[in-house]
């Protein structure tokens, strides 16, 4: 049976792709959100599930850090269907330069 996103996949996220409990958290966090808005199941006919999640972020170039990866697939999905800039993780630093 197909892992939810859900507690574990922090952990799974962690073994496939290594960084920080805060980096895996925002990421399990925005993955937990978009599969909750039901859009990528409309868009690509397909539940977002955890190997779903783990495959598209193993696209990625191996370069990139967990929440990079996590970005680069939400800039593929923006591309192909619009709606998705909303899942990115965005770090703000706080404060005013």
């Amino acid at each position: 049976m197909e892992m939810e996103i859900g507690q574990r996949f922090e952990r799974r996220l962690g073994e496939e792709f290594g960084g920080d409990d805060g980096t895996r958290r925002v990421v399990a966090r925005q993955a937990r959100d978009l599969a909750d808005s039901g859009q990528f199941e409309t868009d690509t006919d397909r539940k977002l599930t955890v190997s779903v999640v783990v495959e598209n972020l193993r696209d990625a170039p191996d370069d990139l850090e967990l929440a990079e990866r996590w970005n680069w697939w939400m800039g593929a999905l923006e591309l192909a269907y619009g709606g998705y800039d909303r899942f990115r993780v965005v770090r703000w630093a706080g404060g005013r330069e």
